[in-house]
Formats: structure tokens, sequence, C-alpha cells
């Protein structure tokens, strides 16, 4: 939040009681049912690891699932894979479940699932689990240096 307000960034911060549930895809729609807004609208946040060990960040619908090739093509990689969650904190300062894209240790190439600018505002993770943050997509992209691309599974 501290890096959103430096950059002159608006935002809400919404802080909640996270459900138990097992998968990724069934929290985050499981928490805009419970904030009220429309889970097309909320944006999970994963980190994608290229054949030469360089890192994209990748913002997908939460209830939708990445679709490597596509983030790959993107990215100008060859190929991704999702990064393992043992290695998440460390590369990143975050751990699964309240990774955002905004404030890692270090800035990576950034996508965005173009969906997003369908949306006045959408939500991301505040840095930590029980914290989202409602933000317009293009000036959040435009501070994460992220580009808008079609990066879900059909």
């Amino acid at each position: 939040m501290r890096e959103l307000e430096r950059g002159g960034v608006a935002y809400e911060a919404i802080t909640f009681e996270e459900p138990e549930v097992m998968g990724t895809s069934e929290l985050g729609v499981q928490i805009a049912h419970m904030l009220g807004y429309d889970p097309a609208q909320g944006f999970k946040t994963l980190v994608c690891v290229g054949p030469k060990g360089d890192h994209v960040v990748c913002c997908v619908p939460s209830g939708d699932e990445l679709d490597l090739k596509k983030a790959a093509a993107a990215a100008g990689e060859k190929s991704l894979s999702l990064m393992h969650v043992r290695d998440l904190e460390a590369a990143t300062g975050y751990v699964r479940g309240g990774c955002s894209p905004v404030g890692m240790k270090k800035r990576f190439p950034t996508l965005v699932d173009e969906t997003a600018q369908l949306f006045d505002t959408i939500y991301i993770s505040g840095g930590r689990r029980g914290l989202t943050l409602e933000v317009a997509p293009e000036p959040l992209a435009a501070f994460v240096g992220a580009k808008f691309a079609d990066i879900v599974a059909d």
C-alpha cells in the first residue's frame, strides 16, 4: 500500500476473515462473493519461471486458469512454468495467498489479463492474506509496468 501511495495510485484497502477452502480459484471466487464484487473483478497473482530462470508475474481472474503458452508468448519467453510455492517468498517477499503484483522484492515483467480493462476497478491482493485492494486497472498496470494480454485458458 505504501508503494501505491508513493506512486500516487488511488486504492481502497479491504480487510476480511479468510474463508477455509482448498483451491486458489475457489478461494478467490468465495472472497468475491463474501465482499460483494463480481468474481471476474478479483485477480490472483501467479509467478512464473522462464527457461533461463527469469520471473514473470501474471494476474488473472481468480476463477480462471493461467494459459502458460499464451503468457509465454505475451512475455516473449519460449515457455513458462509456475514457480514452486517453496520459492515464492524468497523471490517475491510474499507467501502463497498473499502475493501482490505491487511491492515485490524486485520488479519483474508483469502481465495482467486483458479482461481487467472491462472494469473501472479490480481487486488484487494487498500483500498478505485477509487484505485485498480495490484499484483501477490502468493506473495499476502503469505503476508496475504491466502489459495487458490474453493470458487466460480457454
